[in-house]
């Protein structure tokens, strides 16, 4: 859905949206043609799989992160497990951690692993935002999109591979949760007719403080894992951001002052989708060759909640 598209349905325009954006396009899902949040995990594992030489079976901890789940029971993890015909019951949950979902998700993989729990783990950031996006109000569906990433995170065996997660933080600030939030359909107001009828039931988003807090954060994320790894900007090979608002970007890169040019964004086709912003970033930058084996790669995220979480690793 290009934003020429958009402009068909709200008073908006292809020039207003970029501009204040960087957004050109987004994909909207199909529902009557299986790509819910779960066939699109499917789809991304199958590709995960093949390219790490594994089996559906060698999985044995699921982590789907998404806040649009296919349902509320069961979880999406499950389902997925599934799907993907995997019969070793390894375990399975969903976490809601909105558009931090992908980053609080490799971090808790890494920990399973070291603490010797699990062996590969597939990280998933799948999101349907189109279901939970008020289409006719223009200050928010011209920001968000549907897509999906994974990654499997697996115990290196080879005693001369360098991979690692290098330094990890999340985080999370309760004081920020009304700045974006979709209170209705929980177990405190269950969702009714009426408020279907009323379009009451779609998130919502104090964009302006949103803008504020997400620089602030971004900014301070990347100085802790950095930080920890005992590392400056210049050593940092790439950094792949959380793709809410070119804006945002732009504003952390200066303030970290970071090279531009070590920046991967594609917010220009995707738009934002939650969860799945940093896996599909850092999958196309691994597809076109920019991001290679043994580069230090810095993940950083913020999202409703208000949560966060940064990571450093070394491909």
């Amino acid at each position: 859905m290009t934003n020429h598209d958009l402009a068909k349905i709200v008073d908006t325009n292809d020039e207003w949206i970029a501009s204040r954006t960087g957004i050109k396009q987004r994909h909207i899902c199909d529902p009557n043609g299986g790509e819910f949040p779960t066939d699109m995990a499917y789809h991304a594992t199958l590709d995960a799989l093949k390219a790490a030489g594994l089996q559906p079976n060698d999985i044995d901890m699921i982590i789907f992160a998404s806040v649009t789940p296919d349902y509320p029971l069961p979880n999406s993890a499950c389902i997925l497990q599934q799907k993907l015909g995997i019969t070793n019951q390894c375990a399975a949950m969903d976490i809601a951690v909105a558009c931090s979902g992908f980053v609080y998700g490799v971090n808790m993989a890494n920990s399973f692993i070291k603490t010797g729990l699990a062996k590969n783990v597939l990280c998933i950031g799948s999101e349907m935002l189109s279901r939970v996006v008020n289409w006719k109000d223009r200050t928010s569906c011209v920001l968000f999109g549907d897509g999906c990433g994974v990654a499997i995170v697996g115990r290196c065996e080879d005693p001369t591979d360098t991979s690692d997660v290098l330094a990890s933080y999340l985080g999370a600030d309760g004081s920020g949760k009304d700045y974006f939030w979709q209170h209705l359909g929980g177990a405190v107001t269950p969702l009714t007719v009426q408020h279907i009828e009323e379009g009451a039931h779609f998130m919502n988003m104090k964009g302006g403080e949103m803008f504020k807090v997400a620089t602030r954060t971004l900014a301070n994320n990347a100085k802790i894992v950095m930080d920890q790894a005992k590392l400056n900007p210049e050593q940092i090979d790439w950094l792949v951001p959380h793709q809410a608002n070119i804006r945002i970007i732009e504003t952390t890169v200066s303030m970290l002052k970071f090279d531009p040019n070590k920046v991967i964004i594609n917010i220009e086709k995707y738009g934002n989708t939650s969860a799945a912003t940093v896996p599909i970033a850092f999958h196309e930058a691994i597809t076109d060759g920019r991001i290679k084996r043994g580069d230090l790669v810095m993940f950083d995220a913020f999202g409703a909640g208000l949560t966060t979480g940064a990571t450093i690793l070394r491909f």
